[in-house]
């Protein structure tokens, strides 16, 4: 059940259903209401039993027993079981026992959902299987993870639960899968056919051994039982918005196919035994106030619940807590007790041990003084010793320099002889190096012979000489013993090679250094021959070219070797008459070491004598320094002395409030971060604080307790300062909830205050990343692991659900890794989040709410003020404002350094070791933090007095940014009205300090800061109005009014709250007739008040007087009568706001006029070019299109005049649509790096790419060249449900909206600023020209502001624009030049049925526009005074500035008959626009309202009494068969009554079966579809349901009178089918289709005398009377009334059309006699062709057209917009 009341709803119907059936039942009832639950496992875990469970203590038990068997195998859960936890566990349980039992359990996050069904499914043994999400994981990936899933389930007979979030529905595509799998267990597609067949056959022997048919089907069918059986899906979703309404119908198996569990929010009983479990295990609350404390906990969680419904009911803002935030409570304040608890020990440990350290100093002096004397006597000893040894010393010493002279003469003979044998190894090694290559070579020759290549030349039979000859040099060269061979032919060469191995070894070991003489002797020929050379002979054999190559080098290796063996021997005799010269050098130098041993033995003696004198002297010296410290300690430090003896104290007093004081403050952190500053206040002092007074175990808590000192203190708060952040309250303490904050702080931050100061606090440390950017997980990843600071930047509503797991701190391995979609990634405990969003207003969900902690960093009025303060004077007095600047920072750092050194002071004296008199640099640095810390004492007091002197000369300053402020909150008020007005505060920055700039100078300062204000002022509002569409810029400027009005305390705010709620007195009548029951109901409740005392009374007394000044044109310009014409402005515009509704708007304007001056009201648009100057780089201009208007041809115009052309290839004009954004985007890249002009046209068709270029134009806002321009158009939405421009572009554009102005003044200025001096003078006819082209402006001017009267004005909407007029007059030009005479006809035509008739679709509306034509365009204009308006002459000729001037001079103020339209034509829309203009400056204004229950009941109830009464109020249906069986002949006029009766039906049964239908929906009996839903909305609403008005008449009235009068129309119709006969007078009104009553008219004519039908008429005679005067019908034709006038009334005496009277705006007509006549007996003269229509809306509700007498031209009626109407 949904809600708390249905509860007990059930329990009544049970307990009336249960005493029906049984007797003596109500023991059983009293006991079920202590305990009714049953489950499965009421006999314990493992014994699967259904049952009822016997106490909830049993049930407690096993569910602890079955969650500590879970916690062993599986990530931990935290779970406290209250009652109503164990209820759902047992619940789900139930679920998912039975068969085919899936659960969709609802309530919002962190309500237990997941948790408790895990655990659920623990003890029924079943799996747990979730999806993971991960970049891109999409309906495929889910749909091979449901395969898994049934495979698992179906083949392999698991049971498992597949839990699903609300999170994890990335797509609602998903939900498709989950329904079909709940609704039938088949899913398509779901597995590929192999896939299919291997299902099947694995199933195949269970279907066999269960005795089914072995066919495909069955198998199949098997499968999906099983499945259907086996896996279970548990759906936990949230309540909150529309999400779950509309999933349950778009998707109904969620519904139909799961048993519904809805967790409630938890009761006080829950909070209560939750916080109180987790209190048990806090040893650091006493245990007398932890049921106490429980207590709090959760009345602050119950009251922020209450709080937060009167957040959102005056602020519309979204504050929601859920059981999760709840355990984060409770979690912190342990965490938090614990960390002060550990602080406060600290300190008072630090203080108390300085305390001791000072106290033991003072007793230790005496001690050092006896200790002086004793050291200055073994001073005295050891001077003498040393004196002694020092001669002993100087005769060794002398000894030791003799020897060490014959040494170094020995050393250098040494020298010499070593440098020569150098020489000579150097020689030696430089030669033998030369004979390196050849070794080498005969190396590498070596290297290519092998037993293959030797075999292959041995079996050469007879070689070519060349080979033999290198096998006979080889056999000479290695003759043993130079015994040259005599045989070397190749036949002993062949013999030598026999051994191919032996032969390659003895080549390689070959003793090169050793070759005999003869050898080398008989290998001459050989080495002489040109033959005997490698390259040549590889030619013939390879193997004889190594052997050959082996030979060569061998020899030149040997040469070399027997040049350099001489010197070898010379080496080696040399080395060994050095060998000789060194020995004797070492017995010399051995002689000398022994000396020195001796010499140093009696030098270190001399040396310890020596140190042990200076030693001794040193501490003689340092105890007489030491007794002076210590007497100064004593002395300097009396004054911390004192004040540590306090502060410890203070401490040990805190520590007994301790608990108290940090229960208030988790409350502080954990739950007002997002409440404004109103809220936080009252929820601390009037609901929190008062409530820790009453409990019975009251909690010990500071007095007077801000939560600020105690989460931080000056020095923080003035390092924070020092980093950008605000200095208000309010800024303060957001920061303490960010730096104590243990959830993830999330900034709302729409001015960017917050992240300005985070980014400069953190600065390097900080990475910023957002949600979308290329590669932010893998930042999200590494910051992860090194434990860095992330901050994400620019949030939506919702978060990549990706981020779940680290956004609720997941973690999983004992909190070492945290998952990231289907990665572990390493988590850092130093690792730290920052989310950040700059959306005003957002609507976060409870679960990311809970999640995190929600800070609202909204700026605040004071703050604002503070700062703009600062940006004033720093403009007007910068020395001011610098020397405040400094002294803040100096002030800041005094705060920061004087912490430093005390915490310096006390860590010293606290770590200092047992007797720390002996450290002086510890005292010594203890006499210097003391004396700065005096010099900063002094420095304070001075800059204390500079200050409060520069505070003074600031205030003058104020009022100038007191109104600066308040100009920011009205315009961000703005958005309240139109998604497109927000405006960022950089912005308002950069305009408030041009107005500065531009404020005119003075020398007195009062007059300057008058100034200023001014240009403050007007500055604000140009840039904010130029953004506004016309309705609403009277609504801002009234609002802007009030609030300076208000804050200077020149108006009362009870009666302005009157002028704009108008709580009239109900049910009153009014006694004069010139006042409505409405307005009298206001001069009642104006009465009460005590300024407006008698003002009933004196209206009555003096009833001509009021009568008179009430039915005035303009009463916002008379007097008031008697003497309340001396009332204030105010005052008179509540007494006008009572009679004289229609006339607010202007009175109103003149307000404003009057209170802020006149050029707050005039209409004349801001210069394109000026607002131009204000753009750049950084400053798009966003361009709010209205239909009739291209504002981006200023664009071009501004572009050619400064060298901006699409020639120029310098100006990029991109209209986007579909593939356009890549066009776009290249477009912009090349203008930010080069600096040209784009024009983004049309950016609301590509909703999707907006957050791209939202971010590219924020890319290029920095380091783009300067003259970098982008201009974007786009049309607003219709609703701000449809709104997508994100906030970021319309924040720092100048958003200019370029509507048709309003009123004729401004429209007449606009039409005329199309032209110029030439265009005036082009034509050769001038008079003519210039005549016919203002009054061609004024008919612009006229038909395109005619649209505000609505209907009555033009019966559809036109978009008539400039480009009409300017080619009116171009043709008007070229037809004046070609002829003689003024062409008029020709004129009016192509201007009435081609330039602006081309626009026109209605035949009225066209015979409107040729009326206006043929008055104001004539030959008589030219023939003297011509008037176009009453009171407005058509000038003469003048130049163009003379026709403005004409215009402001001579137009008469704006009213209907500058239209040709009667006065009482604006009552209507001037009416609902000042309703319209009171109710939103209403909504603007700050609300403060308390949630009062009672009086109104719930929708619901509200639409199940209406329905009710409808349903009663209904007849039954015409029965058409019965009616027929009545009617002998079927008249024209029974065809019509039989046609009415059929639709009436048809509206009647579906009014009926709606109704009904949704009756059962309210019952619960039917599900609520969306068209139950909608009607639903519409009865509440008093609106007419959508699916009525398809089947029913058009009609523009509420529901209420609506069905009034479809009760009336079945009522006439019922006495019309009574017996048949035509009424006496018919109510044409009550017809669906008067049309055919009225051609029925014609028929009965025709047919009776014979009369062709097409040449017929309707001829109308208003008669005299009235509808009861009648008994009876015409014998030919009908009487009809009910019908209307509208523009006119009708003169019944003299039986004209005439003037209607002021405020009546539709006079009844008398009955009207229709009768049919042939066409041609027509009368036509003085007869006004007057349209018929069905409702005021007019257009397509057009019957007939009635022709009236009249007198005047029927012209004045077509522009007065004359027409009969069946319903008002």
């Amino acid at each position: 059940m949904i809600e708390e009341k249905d509860y007990g709803t059930f329990d009544k119907i049970q307990l009336e259903m249960v005493k029906k059936f049984y007797d003596d039942i109500e023991e059983t009832l009293e006991q079920t209401k202590q305990m009714n639950v049953y489950c499965h496992f009421a006999k314990g875990i493992g014994e699967p039993s259904y049952g009822p469970v016997p106490t909830w203590e049993e049930l407690n038990q096993t569910l602890v027993e079955a969650l500590d068997n879970y916690n062993e195998v599986n990530p931990a859960m935290n779970l406290v079981l209250f009652e109503d936890a164990m209820c759902h566990v047992c619940r789900i349980n139930r679920i998912l026992e039975s068969p085919r039992g899936n659960a969709l359990l609802v309530g919002v996050g962190g309500s237990g959902k997941q948790s408790l069904t895990r655990l659920a499914a623990f003890i029924s043994s079943l799996e747990v299987f979730q999806i993971t999400l991960r970049k891109g994981y999409g309906t495929p990936d889910l749909k091979a993870d449901l395969a898994n899933l049934y495979v698992k389930a179906g083949v392999k007979n698991i049971g498992t639960v597949f839990l699903m979030t609300d999170v994890q529905v990335a797509d609602e595509q998903f939900l498709v899968l989950v329904n079909d799998l709940l609704a039938s267990g088949e899913i398509p597609d779901l597995f590929p056919d192999d896939e299919v067949e291997n299902i099947i056959n694995s199933v195949r022997n269970e279907v066999k051994g269960q005795g089914l048919v072995d066919s495909r089907e069955t198998c199949w069918k098997f499968f999906i039982e099983r499945v259907r059986r086996q896996l279970k899906v548990a759906l936990c979703f949230s309540p909150v918005g529309n999400k779950l309404r509309v999933r349950s119908r778009r998707f109904p198996a969620i519904v139909s196919c799961t048993v519904i569990d809805w967790f409630q929010e938890w009761p006080q009983e829950a909070l209560e035994s939750v916080s109180l479990r987790f209190l048990r295990e806090t040893d650091s609350v006493e245990a007398s106030v932890k049921e106490s404390v429980s207590k709090f906990m959760a009345y602050v969680h119950t009251s922020v619940n209450e709080v937060s419904q009167l957040y959102l009911s005056n602020e519309r803002r979204y504050n929601y807590t859920t059981p999760k935030s709840f355990l984060e409570q409770i979690k912190l304040y342990q965490n938090l007790l614990m960390k002060k608890r550990k602080d406060l020990t600290a300190k008072m440990e630090r203080l108390e041990n300085g305390l001791e350290k000072l106290n033991s100093t003072s007793a230790q002096v005496d001690d050092l003084k006896a200790k002086l004397a004793a050291q200055e006597a073994e001073l005295k000893q050891k001077n003498e010793d040393a004196d002694k040894l020092i001669q002993v010393v100087g005769v060794e010493t002398e000894k030791v320099s003799r020897e060490k002279a014959a040494a170094d003469e020995e050393e250098q003979k040494v020298a010499l002889i070593t440098q020569e044998v150098q020489q000579k190894q150097k020689d030696c090694e430089e030669d033998l190096a030369k004979a390196e290559p050849a070794l080498a070579a005969a190396q590498a020759a070596l290297n290519t012979l092998n037993k293959k290549n030797l075999t292959e030349l041995k079996s050469f039979g007879s070689p070519p000489p060349a080979v033999s000859n290198v096998t006979a040099a080889v056999m000479v060269l290695m003759a043993p013993g130079g015994k040259i061979p005599k045989d070397r032919s190749w036949k002993a060469a062949r013999a030598t090679m026999a051994r191919v191995d032996g032969f390659l070894d003895s080549l390689i070991k070959f003793d090169k250094e050793n070759i005999h003489e003869n050898c080398l002797k008989a290998l001459q020929p050989y080495l002489e021959d040109p033959e005997f050379n490698p390259e040549f002979v590889t030619t013939k054999s390879y193997a004889a070219a190594g052997l050959c190559s082996w030979v060569v080098n061998i020899v030149r290796f040997h040469e070399v070797y027997c040049d350099v063996e001489p010197k070898r021997q010379a080496l080696s005799r040399a080395n060994a008459e050095l060998a000789a010269a060194q020995d004797r050098l070492a017995s010399i130098k051995a002689k000398i070491a022994r000396l020195n041993e001796n010499l140093g033995k009696l030098t270190a003696k001399f040396e310890k004598a020596t140190s042990d004198k200076l030693k001794c002297q040193q501490e003689a010296e340092a105890t007489a320094c030491t007794i002076t410290l210590a007497n100064w300690l004593v002395g300097g430090l009396a004054s911390e002395n004192v004040r540590w003896a306090e502060a410890v104290k203070d401490f040990k007093q805190q520590q007994s409030t301790l608990c108290g004081d940090v229960l208030l403050i988790t409350a502080f952190v954990s739950y007002l971060g997002y409440f404004t500053k109103k809220y936080r206040q009252d929820l601390m002092e009037e609901v929190w604080k008062p409530y820790l007074q009453q409990l019975e175990v009251p909690i010990p808590v500071t007095p007077s307790l801000d939560p600020l000192t105690m989460l931080t203190d000056d020095a923080d708060i003035a390092a924070w300062q020092n980093e950008g952040l605000p200095a208000d309250r309010m800024s303060t303490e957001n920061a303490t909830i960010l730096t104590s904050c243990e959830r993830w702080p999330l900034l709302v931050d729409p001015q960017l205050q917050g992240i300005k100061w985070i980014k400069a606090k953190y600065g390097e440390d900080l990475r910023v990343i957002r949600i979308g950017q290329k590669g932010y997980l893998d930042t999200m990843e590494r910051a992860l692991a090194s434990g860095e600071l992330v901050l994400i930047e620019n949030l939506e509503e919702s978060v990549d659900p990706v981020l779940g797991p680290l956004l609720g701190r997941e973690t999983i391995k004992k909190g070492r890794y945290i998952k990231i979609g289907d990665k572990e990634c390493e988590f850092n405990p130093a690792f730290r989040l920052i989310l950040h969003t700059k959306l005003a207003n957002p609507h976060f969900q409870p679960e990311l709410q809970a999640q995190c902690t929600l800070i609202n960093f909204t700026v605040t009025r004071d703050g604002l003020e503070e700062q703009l303060l600062a940006a004033v004077v720093s403009m007007e007095r910068p020395d001011l404002e610098q020397l405040k600047s400094d002294l803040t920072k100096q002030q800041n750092g005094f705060k920061i350094t004087l912490k430093t050194l005390e915490d310096n002071l006390l860590s010293r004296l606290s770590s200092a070791s047992g007797n720390f008199l002996g450290d002086t640099a510890l005292v010594e640095n203890l006499e210097t933090t003391k004396q700065t810390a005096a010099e900063i004492e002094e420095k304070v007091q001075e800059s204390k007095v500079t200050e409060a002197k520069i505070n003074e000369a600031r205030e003058h300053y104020r009022p100038a940014a007191a109104r600066a402020s308040l100009l920011y909150f009205a315009m961000n008020d703005l958005r309240a009205i139109h998604p497109m007005y927000q405006f960022s505060l950089k912005a308002f920055s950069i305009v408030f300090q041009k107005a500065i700039e531009r404020a005119s100078p003075d020398e007195s300062l009062q007059v300057r800061v008058l100034n200023l204000i001014d240009s403050i002022t007007f500055s604000v509002f140009q840039y904010t109005t130029r953004g506004l569409f016309e309705c609403d810029k009277l609504t801002y400027t009234a609002q802007v009014t009030f609030q300076i009005l208000l804050m200077s305390k020149e108006i009362n705010a009870v009666e302005l709250d009157f002028l704009l709620r108008y709580p009239a007195q109900p049910r009153v009548t009014s006694p004069v007739e010139f006042l409505s029951n409405h307005s009298w109901g206001g001069i009642k409740a104006l009465s009460s008040m005590e300024e407006f005392r008698n003002l009933d009374r004196d209206i009555e007394g003096s009833a001509k007087r009021w009568k008179k000044f009430v039915e005035s044109e303009c009463p916002e310009k008379e007097k008031f009568p008697q003497e309340w014409k001396n009332k204030s402005v105010l005052q008179r515009l509540c007494i006008m706001r009572a009679i004289r509704p229609d006339r607010m708007t202007y009175a109103v304007r003149d307000f404003v006029e009057e209170k802020l001056g006149s050029k707050f009201v005039a209409g004349r648009p801001l210069d394109f070019a000026a607002s131009f100057e204000e753009s750049g780089p950084a400053t798009p201009m966003f361009f709010i299109l209205s239909p009739g208007v291209d504002p981006l041809k200023d664009v071009e115009k501004q572009g050619k005049k400064l060298g901006y052309t699409f020639n120029n290839r310098n100006f990029h004009n991109v209209s986007l649509g579909q593939g356009q954004e890549v066009v776009a985007e290249q477009a912009l890249d090349v203008a930010a790096a080069e600096g040209h002009w784009v024009i983004l046209q049309n950016i609301h068709l590509v909703a999707k790419w907006l957050r791209s270029l939202e971010k590219k134009l924020e890319q290029h806002s920095e380091g783009s060249h300067r003259d970098f321009r982008v201009f974007i158009s786009a049309e607003p939405a219709p609703c701000p449900e449809s709104h997508i421009i994100p906030q970021g572009i319309l924040e720092n554009s100048i958003k200019i909206t370029n509507e048709p102005p309003t009123g004729m003044h401004a429209n007449l200025h606009k039409a005329l600023d199309n032209f110029n001096q030439d265009t005036l003078e082009m034509c050769t006819r001038e008079n003519e020209f210039k005549s016919i082209l203002f009054a061609l402006c004024y008919f612009h001017a006229v038909v395109a502001e005619r649209r505000k009267f609505g209907p009555q004005g033009w019966n559809r909407s036109y978009p008539f624009n400039t480009g009409d007029l300017t080619i009116s007059v171009n043709v008007l030009y070229n037809y004046l030049e070609a002829s003689s005479k003024v062409p008029y006809d020709d004129l009016r035509y192509l201007f009435g049925e081609i330039m602006y008739g081309g626009h026109i679709t209605d035949d009225w509306d066209r015979r409107l526009c040729k009326t206006y034509l043929e008055e104001f365009i004539k030959p008589e204009m030219l023939e003297g005074e011509f008037f176009l308006a009453p009171g407005f002459p058509l000038p003469g000729n003048m130049d163009y500035n003379g026709y403005h001037q004409y215009i402001d001079d001579t137009l008469p103020p704006e009213s209907p008959y500058l239209y040709g339209l009667h006065p009482n034509a604006e009552i209507g829309f001037l009416t609902q626009s000042s309703e319209k203009l009171f109710r939103v400056v209403l909504e603007m204004q700050p609300r403060d309202s308390s949630m009062g229950e009672g009086g109104v009941g719930t929708r619901e109830e509200t639409v199940k009494a209406l329905l009710d009464e409808m349903l009663e109020k209904l007849t039954d249906e015409f029965n058409i068969a019965e009616l027929m069986a009545k009617v002998e002949e079927r008249t024209p006029y029974i065809v019509v009554a039989f046609q009415e009766c059929e639709r009436m039906n048809i509206l009647t049964s579906e009014i009926k079966s709606s109704l009904k239908e949704l009756d059962l929906g309210l019952k619960g009996e039917l599900t609520m579809t969306s068209d139950m839903e909608n009607l639903l909305n519409a009865l509440f609403l008093d609106v007419v349901p959508e699916s009525w008005v398809k089947k029913a008449y058009p009609s523009t009235a509420s529901l209420g009178m609506w069905f009034a009068d479809l009760l009336t129309r079945i009522k006439e119709l019922e006495t019309w089918t009574g017996d048949f006969s035509l009424p006496s007078a018919v109510w044409l009104a009550g017809f669906f289709n008067p049309q055919s009553f009225l051609t029925a008219i014609m028929q009965s004519t025709a047919r009776k005398n014979k009369w062709p039908l097409d040449k017929m008429t309707l001829q109308c005679d208003v008669t005299k009377k009235n509808r009861e005067d009648f008994a009876s019908p015409p014998r030919e034709g009908a009487y009809v009334h009910g019908l209307f006038m509208e523009g006119a009334r009708w003169d019944a005496q003299t039986g004209i059309i005439t003037d209607a009277r002021l405020k009546e705006l539709t006079p009844a007509m008398p009955v009207i006699f229709i009768k049919a006549i042939p066409a041609d007996k027509q009368e036509i003269r003085s007869m006004y062709p007057c349209p018929v229509y069905k409702t005021r809306q007019r257009g397509p509700t057009y019957v007939w057209t009635f022709n009236l007498k009249t007198r005047e031209n029927p012209c004045k009626w077509v522009l007065a917009g004359v027409a009969l109407l069946l319903q008002i």
